[in-house]
């Protein structure tokens, strides 16, 4: 269920829908398309209003999770789907489809069955027949979550340079907030069906508007706090009631030995509960009087060992407390 959901999409712009399952994300896509009608409200593209009309009659073209091809159908005619059920003469699907294979570096795939392409080749045919009827607006419902992490790589620089080339208009679904970052000009970051920020992707991970943002850009650590004469500290450390949660990423903590100043950022004094290897060092799971963090560190720490954590100041996203 979608709550006050109001966004403004640019001519041109990739926007990113980003949450995890159940958020409303998919709703709000497939409220776009015409698979689901809203109960109030509307939906424009350039100012018409499209919210009564049929999924065909709104300018729109989705791309499914699963692609969707025909099996039976060969490349060619896949790509070439819409354009037959838009009534277009068969010399002129030809060009059109000649074209996509073109832009999607599938020349020559044409006459193959689709059942014979690779993951990635198949994510192709299905973004070239969404292509073919040019539309105003593409959607995409997580188009890449099926295939592996090299191809999903590689096929992210390839979507996001042909989105920019062409400059069509589309909103994306994802819950891998890497992939949101890498391809959008903004993000939407939404949960219980609402949008809990929409911005840049530089300032929805930078400056988060929320606990919740922050917690899903990565800054998963919450440690309760108080301010002091010495900066900032725990509030265990304080003996007092927290005034604030500080969020911080594990990657931005450090493991020190012996004494840290206070001034330096947030102090946190624990013991490692757990060692994780993750090839480029090691990530701990750090037991503290106000709970658990992780943190990255380059050095092997044996589990039970007492760690201090010094966290930079400007690694820190303060929240107050609810």
């Amino acid at each position: 269920m979608l709550k006050d959901v109001s966004l403004e999409v640019r001519r041109g712009e990739l926007v990113a829908l980003l949450g995890s399952s159940g958020c409303g994300k998919t709703t709000l896509l497939r409220s776009i398309a015409g698979f689901v009608t809203p109960t109030t409200g509307a939906i424009r593209v350039d100012g018409r209003d499209i919210t009564g009309l049929p999924p065909e009659r709104r300018g729109t073209a989705m791309m499914f999770q699963s692609y969707a091809l025909w099996p039976h159908m060969t490349v060619a005619q896949n790509i070439g789907y819409g354009l037959r059920m838009r009534s277009w003469k068969k010399d002129a699907i030809a060009q059109r489809v000649e074209a996509m294979l073109a832009l999607l570096q599938l020349e020559g795939f044409g006459p193959r069955a689709v059942s014979s392409l690779s993951g990635g080749q198949r994510q192709r045919v299905a973004l070239g027949r969404s292509l073919a009827v040019d539309p105003d607006v593409l959607l995409l419902d997580e188009p890449m979550s099926n295939l592996d992490y090299k191809v999903r790589i590689e096929l992210r620089q390839e979507l996001r340079a042909l989105q920019q080339r062409i400059g069509i208009t589309a909103v994306y679904v994802t819950h891998d907030r890497e992939e949101a970052l890498t391809l959008a000009d903004r993000i939407a970051v939404l949960d219980a069906g609402r949008v809990e920020q929409y911005d840049t992707p530089e300032v929805v991970y930078h400056r988060p508007a929320s606990r919740f943002v922050a917690g899903f850009m990565g800054a998963d650590n919450a440690v309760p706090v108080c301010r002091s004469e010495r900066g900032l500290i725990a509030a265990s450390d304080a003996g007092a009631a927290p005034a604030m949660h500080a969020q911080f990423r594990s990657d931005a903590a450090q493991i020190v030995n012996g004494h840290a100043d206070a001034s330096e950022g947030l102090t946190l004094r624990g013991a490692i509960a757990q060692m994780l290897y993750v090839g480029q060092g090691y990530r701990y799971r750090i037991r503290l009087p106000e709970g658990e963090v992780w943190v990255h560190a380059g050095q092997r720490i044996d589990e039970g060992t007492p760690v201090t954590v010094v966290v930079p100041r400007d690694a820190l996203l303060l929240f107050p407390v609810e």
